[in-house]
């Protein structure tokens, strides 16, 4: 699993037909301190998440096992909104 935030929305008016009534959102990867890291990946949202709301996805065969997505060429999946991230340390530290 993958910690992100919602950035963004994709429209396609025309797509996959198991793709149909799906929410497509832009996620950016993010740190547990909730720093924003490179990169980003389109989802599919069946959470329904808002707008700069922390998510939790999944990729490739994980993602092809949530709620709604079996046999859905998909390879990135929002399947839960984060409410709290606790650490125990800083990263590096012992």
């Amino acid at each position: 699993m993958t910690l992100g935030r919602v950035i963004g929305t994709v429209v396609a008016t025309r797509k996959d037909v198991r793709l149909e009534g799906k929410k497509l959102l832009v996620v950016r990867t993010v740190s547990p301190e909730g720093k924003d890291e490179a990169g980003y990946v389109v989802a599919v949202d069946t959470v329904s998440a808002g707008f700069r709301e922390t998510v939790l996805i999944v990729a490739g065969s994980s993602a092809r096992m949530a709620e709604g997505c079996k046999d859905s060429p998909v390879d990135s999946v929002i399947v839960g909104i984060v409410d709290t991230i606790s650490l125990d340390s800083k990263p590096g530290e012992k």
